[in-house]
């Protein structure tokens, strides 16, 4: 029994051993793997250095301490100090460029000859209107079918119109003639001009010897009969407007331009219009006149461009699609629209640099066409912009506090750190100040109404709400601090 037992205590102590050496073998095995680091502390130590704080909502105000936004109820973030030399770029993996779907375009320089599309409608030529009125008294005898409205062409036949005058004047006239007297002859001829004969009728009467009482009304020129004032039977009296006819030699086009284009518009400068009435015909003409008055609803300015109308085809009433032609006739930097960042108070291009790194940088921008956009100043001839993915870009470039371009403001010196505005008291109290005050430039921060607490409570003396003050403020752990009031020479 004791044999048996002791066997069977030796078993179970070289099990132990043998599980006991296993483990110890594997732990030496494990731990003399290359590349596995001894264990590492968790809570060790960053090292890296904070070179200033931001609010992302102002990227281009830094701070040199830590605290809360003057600008939004939030902690600044830190910026820390990286291997680049260059802090003022995001970079990305030349390789993964494509996956971010960025594509490129280049900084262009050449004539820009930009247009403006704008809308129109053809109306008559108020210039070619032909008056026809009554120079003798008469009477109507005969109307030809016309109506207003109708086209007419040079010389048509209104009215005819019974003139009595003319009878007696031309009887006289005739009976001188056959008595060969030439100076009471050309006495009778003036008395038939100034009754109102036309010459052609005089000449017709001298070589007939014949009576010619009537008068046929005709239009002098060819165009559309605006007015039809006469009826069989009607008499007439001298002076009276008998019809009315504007041509259609030329009619003009009355176009709307924004009021923020009008400045770029000018005298002689060349239209390009297309009705919807003859698709695939374009019509040219030039501006000959900018009416002064612009319209209060539309905001729009009035532009008259002359059309020739040869054919007859331009009808008044009609709308036409016109594209105005502006060129300077100078060379400039352009870019694809896409590529430029509109804020509503700036706009923005991100240049492409060497090794996958992009810069914003902030532009001056001029006139635009046809999906251009002229660069008046902040870029360089042959740089690349980013036409797709840019805003992508700018998002981490506020994340990072990059400013766009070289107007940053440099943060305030931990010796001085004052920053100095104009405002007006809206309220005061021992511990805090409500100023309706103007933008703290060395801040970067607009001009707004806000409450500062003040750094001692005597600064409150001499003032009251509705007083003019300068004001000088220091930044603190909690924000914003008022460091003095100054009654004197403060404006709102």
């Amino acid at each position: 029994m004791n044999l048996k037992w002791s066997g069977a205590l030796l078993a179970g102590v070289s099990m132990v051993l043998g599980v006991a050496g296993g483990y110890w073998f594997a732990h030496q095995r494990l731990s003399g793997m290359p590349g596995t680091a001894p264990e590492q502390s968790v809570n060790s130590p960053d090292e890296r250095k904070a070179l200033y704080w931001y609010d992302p909502m102002y990227p281009q105000q830094k701070f040199d301490k830590p605290g809360k936004s003057p600008f939004m109820d939030m902690q600044l973030v830190p910026q820390y100090a990286s291997g680049s030399s260059d802090h003022a770029t995001v970079s990305i993996d030349p390789g993964l460029t494509q996956n971010f779907g960025l594509r490129f375009a280049t900084v262009t320089r050449g004539v820009f000859d930009s247009t403006l599309d704008v809308t129109g409608v053809l109306a008559f030529n108020e210039r070619d209107v032909a008056v026809i009125q009554a120079r003798t008294p008469g009477f109507v005898e005969r109307v030809y079918a016309h109506a207003p409205g109708d086209v007419l062409k040079a010389n048509a036949a209104l009215a005819e119109i019974l003139v009595p005058e003319w009878a007696a004047a031309q009887t006289e006239f005739l009976a001188l003639k056959r008595n060969g007297d030439t100076d009471l002859l050309a006495a009778a001829r003036q008395r038939l001009r100034l009754t109102g004969m036309p010459e052609a009728l005089i000449t017709q009467v001298e070589r007939s010897g014949k009576v010619q009482p009537y008068l046929a009304l005709t239009s002098p020129i060819a165009g559309v009969l605006q007015e039809l004032n006469i009826r069989t039977g009607m008499t007439v009296s001298a002076g009276q407007t008998l019809a009315r006819v504007n041509g259609l030699s030329s009619v003009w086009l009355a176009v709307a331009v924004p009021e923020s284009e009008a400045g770029s518009i000018t005298v002689g400068q060349t239209v390009d219009a297309q009705l919807p009435a003859f698709p695939g015909i374009k019509v040219n003409g030039k501006v000959s006149a900018i009416l002064p008055e612009t319209n209060p609803d539309s905001r729009t300015l009035r532009v008259r461009v002359e059309l020739a109308n040869p054919d007859g085809l331009l009808r008044p009433g009609l709308t036409a699609q016109v594209r105005l032609n502006r060129s300077t006739g100078q060379s400039v930097l352009w870019v694809p629209s896409e590529a430029v960042i509109r804020t509503g108070r700036r706009a923005l291009v991100m240049v492409a640099e060497d090794a996958g790194r992009y810069r914003p940088v902030e532009v001056q921008i001029g006139q635009e066409s046809d999906d251009r956009i002229a660069i008046v100043n902040g870029l360089d001839e042959g740089q690349k912009v980013v036409t797709s993915g840019q805003f992508l870009l700018d998002s981490e470039a506020s994340l990072k506090g990059i400013v766009a371009g070289s107007g940053e403001v440099s943060p305030p010196s931990a010796g001085s750190g004052l920053h100095d505005a104009e405002g007006q008291i809206v309220e005061i109290s021992d511990k805090e100040v409500t100023l309706a005050h103007g933008p703290f430039k060395t801040l970067g921060m607009p001009g707004m109404t806000m409450t500062f607490p003040l750094a001692n409570p005597a600064l409150k003396q001499g003032l009251k709400t509705g007083d003019k003050v300068r004001v000088s403020v220091s930044q603190t752990d909690d924000g914003l601090q008022v460091e003095s009031l100054d009654k004197s020479g403060g404006q709102p």
